[in-house]
């Protein structure tokens, strides 16, 4: 009979192995991936996502993550392709075809049709010298040394290492679109994110007191450091002696001062601040202030009131929902 502790540690074990695959697959990921992108943010039709079995479910999820994201996406089974269901695409349609084998029969069955209908392909694969690997356009590599299950056998690692993959094409993706939280909004109008960002104000997730980051402008070095470690957002308000919003100070600014290898004895916050920040009023909707945020690449903003003096700190994550602050309206 396993003890807690022996469960507990199989667990850890798991997510290690797994974990260290992953590791791996980010140290291999050359100019293919980068080309694989670049086939799929050219797309003028679809992109269709295809797998058996557990990879199936994996191509399952990256076309819904695709979709989500500004690039349409649909799964395709291969069986199902094969009797019928090719008719759904058409020329200018990438497909991206997922097997950890890449030998699944059904797939490599359907692959002249999908050339022949004017489908590019992209393969994601676990194995990259395989025959889907070779009738692919751009071959990605989620190989893995070991399965995280004891016998090598469940698809366990690979699946999350394709998984993560996808993610990552995803990801790029969006950035390449510009693609911005309003839009993903739009996306998901039923969900909580899209009630959130037109529902939801500032001044329901305003971080105030004493978890509001604020220094006066003649603190030192260690003060204003103290200060974004203990309070972690990200910035640090500086307020005058009026209690106005002097500027702010970020953790990259304190990096920049590090690499500099400045003199930190000497550096007080008003030397060190950005003055006349992006601020916003309260009452500001969710959506404005995410857009300002996006269009100033930063991730947090001060509140502040009409005599500019600080009334708290908002940040992306409260915003897009990372916790659990507000909740939705009943009904």
């Amino acid at each position: 009979m396993k003890t807690d502790a022996e469960i507990t540690a199989r667990g850890r074990e798991v997510l290690a192995v797994e974990g260290e695959a992953l590791a791996r697959v980010a140290e291999r990921l050359d100019e293919s991936f980068a080309a694989a992108v670049r086939i799929l943010h050219g797309c003028t039709g679809r992109v269709i996502v295809a797998g058996m079995g557990k990879s199936g479910h994996v191509a399952d999820k990256i076309a819904s993550t695709l979709s989500s994201t500004g690039t349409p996406a649909f799964f395709l089974h291969p069986g199902e392709a094969a009797h019928g269901d090719l008719g759904m695409v058409t020329p200018g349609d990438v497909v991206l075809a997922v097997s950890n084998s890449g030998r699944t029969r059904e797939l490599l069955a359907i692959v002249p049709n999908l050339k022949k209908l004017g489908a590019r392909l992209v393969a994601l694969v676990g194995t990259p010298d395989s025959p889907l690997a070779r009738e692919a356009e751009v071959a990605l590599d989620a190989s893995v040394e070991r399965e995280a299950c004891p016998l090598n056998l469940a698809p366990t690692s690979s699946t999350t290492a394709a998984l993560a993959l996808g993610d990552a094409l995803a990801v790029a993706l969006m950035e390449l679109r510009q693609f911005k939280a309003d839009d993903f909004a739009r996306f998901h109008p039923g969900g909580l994110l899209g009630d959130r960002l037109l529902l939801l104000t500032v001044d329901e997730v305003l971080i105030t007191g004493a978890l509001f980051p604020s220094v006066g402008v003649g603190a030192d070095f260690a003060e204003v450091v103290g200060e974004l470690a203990g309070k972690r957002q990200g910035i640090t308000a500086v307020v005058c002696g009026g209690g106005g919003l002097a500027g702010v100070i970020s953790n990259g600014d304190v990096l920049r001062i590090l690499a500099q290898k400045r003199d930190t004895a000497h550096i007080c916050a008003e030397t060190m601040m950005t003055h006349n920040p992006k601020t916003i009023p309260p009452g500001t909707s969710a959506e404005n202030a995410v857009a300002v945020m996006e269009t100033h690449n930063i991730t947090a903003l001060v509140v502040v009131d009409d005599e500019h003096r600080p009334l708290g700190l908002v940040h992306l994550h409260d915003l897009l929902g990372r916790k659990t602050f507000w909740q939705p309206p009943d009904g």
